[in-house]
């Protein structure tokens, strides 16, 4: 079960004051019933004191989500760097579950709230993609490139679909939580695997067209050359 969620101190800053504020209020009622004046009372900021940390509730997510990320990556080690590339994203993805354990009531009311605003989903998955990006980093799987778009964008989702386990799972070890992590870490390692075999066979062909579409502009470079007037000093050397 989560446990409640950490307290709000005055001698914390200010930004740190919203954001906690904000996931306690979520734990109590429906996000989209809380407003920016009730976040900064909770706070015990001001209106501008709120402005100057965040411009608007979906800013103080994307905060809330940088805090966990930084909770992660201090927490990395070099412990795992010769185990496979699904155990490594395996441990970083469980650290960052116990890290969004204090929040998890308040979790629950934010996906439900993303699950009814397909906009603000939106703005949620952008924010998503950033954090799973480092944890790709921590994990040291590669994210460059067209496929690392896919793998990012296919994490956000998988771990979507494990958090919504974590939600239900009251089990201290958390066992159906981990067994779908390892599922669908199971399924994207494959997902990935089939995209990266496509992506080398499709390389050659990839070459001929940027050939292809590289011939028409070589060839105009080439008349243009020819029909340019020589220049002063090429018709004295002439």
């Amino acid at each position: 079960m989560s446990g409640p969620a950490p307290e709000i101190t005055t001698s914390a800053a200010p930004r740190d004051r919203v954001i906690d504020a904000l996931m306690a209020l979520a734990a109590e009622r429906p996000f989209e019933d809380i407003s920016i004046s009730d976040i900064a009372r909770r706070a015990d900021v001001s209106l501008s004191q709120f402005r100057d940390c965040f411009p608007s509730k979906g800013a103080v997510l994307a905060g809330f989500s940088k805090r966990i990320d930084t909770i992660v990556l201090d927490g990395s080690t070099d412990d795992l760097v010769g185990e496979p590339a699904k155990e490594r994203l395996f441990d970083v993805l469980m650290r960052r579950l116990d890290a969004m354990r204090p929040y998890k009531a308040g979790l629950e009311s934010v996906l439900a709230w993303a699950r009814r605003e397909p906009v603000e989903a939106a703005a949620l998955n952008r924010v998503a993609i950033n954090s799973m990006r480092f944890m790709l980093e921590a994990a040291s799987v590669d994210s460059n490139g067209a496929l690392g778009a896919v793998k990012l964008q296919g994490l956000v989702l998988a771990f979507a679909r494990v958090v919504e386990t974590w939600l239900r799972d009251e089990d201290q070890g958390l066992a159906a939580t981990m067994a779908a992590l390892d599922r669908e870490l199971t399924r994207g390692g494959q997902i990935v695997a089939r995209l990266d075999d496509f992506h080398r066979l499709a390389s050659p062909f990839r070459a001929l067209v940027r050939a292809a579409l590289d011939a028409p502009r070589a060839f105009g470079d080439r008349r243009r050359g020819r029909r340019e007037p020589a220049s002063d000093e090429e018709a004295g050397a002439a």
